[in-house]
């Protein structure tokens, strides 16, 4: 099978798999390097030889994440679209994970972040950190998922093709009727204008095609202006840093981040970590126990060894030592 035959294969089965466009060209990136890989390698080699080499290969240079979502393309390829699955590749050189804690804001940093921001962005940023949504997830609501009566959000298809249920911040209810104002005129102009209807999985377009240009289904967040899909090529609506800079936050600061203070500001409020767990929809609790070491607590109560020391009568004063240099 020749190169181009096969990306298409993988693109056909990614889709096939109800898999997310980002991991449909993130897979077809992979499959293309491992295809130039395999030219390297000598004819006598088997396939779990030549997989085994450039996961090797890929170790000293990228991170322990980059080095797994190469190994899931390869696997998907052999697995699914061939359907000769890989036997054990035995083991090799894997990267190096380092131990990083996530980036998180404390309530009042989070607070002048949000206060900083446009009214448009500000409402998506509240949602992200209320709600501890993913970027992905927030931009995939629709009007259906908001439950403003009981105050829940229904994600669909996250992280892994997974529904779950997590809290609307009741703060937000207000905030929220005017938005779905805002947004049905932009409904019914595209309604008039006999738009193309909003995008839905493949399954659903077949089994509801005038779903797409009902109410319930409309984005949450529809772009200002229409975008490509790049999919099939319709016209459709889809839908920090700058406020960080102005603030003067000195964090890195991404959509990411607000995911990060929801969970560790939930936990630093009291909530069980199991809770967290299922607000954000991870599959393991050890995944969540990450935040647990954001919010040392016993840290709070110590007594640095610094601020025991007798205090000295002769200390000269910065300024004057400066003076003197």
């Amino acid at each position: 099978m020749k190169l181009a035959e096969m990306l298409e294969q993988v693109r056909i089965t990614c889709r096939m798999r109800r898999l997310s466009y980002h991991t449909e060209t993130c897979y077809t990136a992979w499959i293309s390097r491992f295809a130039q890989h395999i030219i390297t390698c000598a004819p006598d080699t088997t396939r779990e030889e030549r997989v085994r080499s450039y996961l090797e290969k890929l170790a000293p240079r990228c991170s322990a994440s980059t080095q797994n979502q190469a190994l899931n393309a390869i696997v998907f390829l052999y697995r699914d679209v061939l359907k000769q699955p890989l036997a054990d590749i035995g083991k090799w050189a894997r990267a190096k994970r380092p131990a990083r804690l996530p980036t998180w804001l404390a309530p009042d940093e989070m607070q002048r972040l949000l206060d900083a921001m446009p009214a448009g962005p500000r409402l998506m940023a509240q949602l992200a950190y209320g709600s501890g949504l993913r970027l992905a997830e927030l931009l995939a609501l629709r009007v259906k998922d908001i439950d403003v009566n009981a105050c829940l959000i229904t994600v669909r298809g996250g992280k892994g093709d997974k529904d779950r249920v997590t809290c609307l911040p009741r703060s937000l209810v207000f905030t929220l009727s005017a938005h779905f104002d805002r947004i049905r005129v932009i409904y019914n102009r595209d309604r008039a204008a006999s738009a193309p209807p909003i995008y839905l999985p493949d399954h659903l377009a077949r089994k509801y095609p005038n779903a797409g240009r009902e109410w319930p289904w409309f984005w949450m967040f529809p772009a200002a202006s229409e975008s490509t899909d790049p999919r099939t090529g319709l016209h459709r609506r889809h839908a920090l840093k700058t406020a960080a800079h102005r603030i003067g936050l000195p964090k890195r600061i991404t959509a990411h981040t607000l995911r990060h203070s929801f969970a560790t500001n939930l936990l630093a409020s009291g909530a069980s970590i199991t809770q967290v767990q299922e607000l954000l929809g991870h599959n393991s609790v050890e995944t969540t126990q990450v935040y647990l070491h954001c919010i040392p607590q016993f840290a709070a109560t110590i007594t640095s060894p610094l601020d025991t020391l007798p205090a000295a009568s002769n200390v000269v004063p910065f300024t004057q030592q400066q003076r003197a240099a």
